[in-house]
């Protein structure tokens, strides 16, 4: 190659480089920004009576704590390191309203219902717990105690949660008590010295009514503190509402128990213990990636705009309508559910997580969480853009009050977007006689929220298909509970790091379905299949084994509860009197997947109080007073629940052509293993429920729906009735958001309460 040549192609190749540097630096040259803009109509209109259903605003939790407040004669706080022996204002909520009232007001038939809030007082110097409706909203101007009401008994004041206040004085007490007399054993044992052990509690809290005494494990001071425990655990008795009184009754370290402090510290400087060597160890639960980020996963935005809108609490998406909201308690909930017009669901909502441990050891043991008792909307935290949630969803902010001074805004913690469920929702490709192709992508809609209950985080979604299908659901991910690895630790799960055994534990989640189908008069139908013997037609003499359908409608509360450990029908449906085209009558399937462990037996103190998860479905009569399956209550006192579900099923009450209630058990068992370090994931981690249309309707509505593809030879690459034809000739590139994050504004900081 000559000089003039190879400086010929130098030169090229520069300006090759200048003009891609250029083109790329000049806005022109890209791809136009998608849509912001809807480009297509909605096919609904937004209206306030979905408000009905909607959540405390910021106003109205601060006018109703003010309204306690000026009530004397409670003498409340509002300090968040009230003490247990004083009167604390716990939580605020929404006290929704009475259901007829509800449907009145919803159909155009009544006034709208008045608005109240349901506060929880814990009367410490009193000795009680008390509910409290206060309205109307806004500016309250009464309130009535409405306890035995809701509960039927007066609720004891050890069946409070523990709060702030009472775990900054648990503190104080470890601090002085324990810590400060084992400065040798902490600092040879776990390198403790001049560093904190993280707490983790073992609940109930004791094996009888009353009781109030807590096993508190300890575990490294590091963010996956879950899975470091260190062999140390002490069991303190703080039943008194008197902080002064309580005490530290027992001790284990290595797996051997201990009476006292003193006989702990006595035994170990003498060494007749077997001690536990400290080792150092990596964090081998952080989450920070072990490689640089290269890449960006795929994403998916809206080319048209988006095909659903938020207004306040109400959301519209092609053929479905719904109002949401989240409870401090039991997380989140969607009401008067409408497909085409036509109310489907008058309530779907999270009822309890639960979970039942196993082990040697006194922090796991005896541990059965619920976690309704601490808050299952209480930590439904900011989501993070494009992992939590696609990039592009919407992002609505909640406020809260539940053990706090004044509400807390929680930023951008629930998130609705529409979601390509990654295949056809249904497709045919002829190839006999016609030639053709017609299919249709799969695109719902998602509504979700993700709360992070201590070790776990519960992703809970409900999903709206255009088949008008409608799915409650949850994943599990976050951290194990674990505890250290002694004798007979193997018998309760498997060892998952040095010294670290993954406890075996159930996940149950209790759903509320209560299906409207065409009214409030509906019926509990069960379908199946068996093999029957029967002659062929045309050969009498020859028979077959043929599948054929078994029918039945159940009429009573307790035929319709259908326990786990039985076998049940395969097809379980909320059916209206009316038909469809076709003379069936038109239902919803309730669909449950679930591989949930077996229930504790009824043989058990403390099983009332979980009562439900012996059902995988059970449908009784609505009532306003059996609004919830679990309670505020039930973890404190689980001996003498303040809510058992059992009870909804016992009088018997008839079900046929009735309102009905449907609540759902689903859930997994969890045996952890070596790949739950360093953190659970969602795939297989789950379970929910399913509500699809069976003969509810002529024929499937998606077929109406502009997703569709229909094409034939000579025709594939019409836009007719194919846009993915067309997408070449209209590329876009996403209108984002920048990426922001403010959900440590709201966590809960330990250290600022000793």
């Amino acid at each position: 190659m000559n000089s003039v040549v190879k400086w010929a192609l130098v030169f090229l190749v520069f300006v090759s480089i200048v003009l891609n540097i250029v083109l790329i630096g000049n806005p022109s040259s890209r791809a136009p920004k998608c849509s912001a803009q809807r480009v297509h109509p909605l096919r609904g209109k937004h209206d306030d009576h979905s408000l009905v259903f909607a959540d405390l605003t910021q106003e109205e939790y601060s006018q109703v704590q003010q309204y306690m407040l000026h009530q004397k004669d409670l003498d409340i706080s509002t300090n968040q390191l009230t003490k247990p022996s004083e009167n604390f204002l716990f939580l605020i909520d929404l006290s929704l309203p009475k259901k007829a009232d509800a449907l009145a007001y919803l159909d155009g038939n009544g006034p709208k219902p008045v608005r109240g809030a349901t506060v929880v007082v814990f009367h410490g110097a009193q000795g009680y717990i008390k509910e409290y409706l206060v309205g109307p909203l806004p500016n309250p101007t009464a309130h009535r105690d409405v306890t035995t009401e809701r509960y039927k008994t007066e609720l004891p004041i050890n069946a409070r949660t523990v709060t702030v206040g009472e775990y900054a004085l648990l503190f104080r007490l470890l601090e002085v008590e324990v810590f400060s007399q084992l400065e040798k054993l902490l600092k040879e044992s776990f390198n403790a010295e001049g560093k904190k052990l993280n707490a983790f509690e073992q609940m109930p809290r004791g094996v009888r009514s009353g009781d109030r005494q807590t096993w508190i494990a300890f575990h490294r001071d590091v963010s996956s503190m879950y899975i470091h425990p260190v062999g140390f655990e002490v069991l303190v008795n703080h039943k008194n509402v008197n902080a002064s009184d309580w005490k530290v009754e027992r001790l284990l370290y290595n797996g051997q128990y201990f009476d006292t402090v003193g006989d702990l510290q006595k035994k170990y400087d003498s060494g007749s213990v077997e001690k536990i060597v400290y080792k150092k160890s990596l964090d081998y639960g952080s989450l920070k990636p072990r490689n640089k980020p290269l890449q960006v996963a795929p994403q998916q935005f809206y080319m048209e705009g988006k095909r659903f809108s938020v207004n306040h609490n109400q959301v519209l998406y092609l053929d479905w309508s719904f109002a949401f909201g989240m409870s401090s308690l039991t997380g989140m909930r969607v009401f008067d559910v409408r497909f085409k017009g036509e109310r489907i669901a008058y309530e779907l909502s999270v009822q309890e997580a639960m979970s039942v441990y196993g082990s040697v050891t006194p922090g796991m043991i005896i541990t059965k969480f619920f976690d309704s008792s601490i808050g299952i909307g209480r930590f439904a935290h900011e989501l993070v853009r494009g992992v939590d949630c696609p990039y592009a969803a919407t992002y609505v902010d909640t406020y809260r009050y539940i053990d706090v001074p004044v509400p807390v805004r929680f930023r951008n913690s629930i998130c609705i977007f529409e979601h390509n469920m990654g295949q056809p929702l249904r497709r045919h490709f002829a190839d006999f006689f016609h030639n053709s192709y017609g299919g249709m992508v799969n695109s719902a809609l998602v509504i979700r929220t993700i709360t992070a209950i201590g070790n776990y985080d519960y992703m809970w979604d409900f999903i709206f298909y255009q088949t008008g299908a409608v799915e409650a659901k949850v994943h599990a991910t976050g951290y194990i509970s674990s505890s250290y690895l002694v004798n007979g630790s193997l018998r309760h799960g498997h060892q998952v790091a040095e010294n670290v055994l993954g406890n075996i534990h159930t996940h149950f989640i209790n759903f509320k379905v209560d299906l409207d189908l065409l009214g409030v008069k509906n019926v509990f139908q069960t379908k199946d299949m068996e093999f029957v013997n029967v002659s062929l037609p045309w050969m009498p003499d020859h028979y077959a084994m043929v599948p054929q359908l078994v029918e039945n409608q159940l009429n009573t509360e307790k035929e319709a509860a259908l326990r786990y450990n039985t076998k049940t029908p395969r097809y379980l449906h909320i059916a209206s009197d009316k038909l469809n085209r076709w003379g069936h009558q038109r239902s919803y399937r309730l669909q449950v997947y679930s591989f949930a462990g077996d229930p504790l037996p009824e043989s058990q103190a403390e099983e009332r109080a979980m009562s439900w998860a012996r059902y995988k479905v059970a449908i009784t009569k609505h009532k306003d007073s059996e609004q919830t399956s679990s309670s505020l209550y039930n973890q404190n006192n689980v001996w003498t629940p303040a809510v058992d579900f059992s009870k909804y099923i016992e009088d018997n009450e008839s079900i046929e052509n009735e309102d009905l209630v449907a609540w759902v058990t689903a859930g997994f068992l969890h045996i952890p293993h070596s790949e739950d370090i360093p953190n659970t994931v969602t795939v297989g981690n789950g379970g929910g429920v399913l509500l699809r249309p069976h003969n509810y309707f002529d024929e499937d509505p998606s077929i109406n729906s502009p997703d569709g593809v229909y094409f034939g030879p000579g025709s594939e690459t019409s836009c007719d009735t194919n846009r993915m034809a067309c997408l070449a000739q209209e590329p876009c590139s996403p209108v984002l958001e920048p990426f922001t994050y403010h959900g440590f504004d709201g966590v809960m900081k330990f250290e600022d309460w000793v």
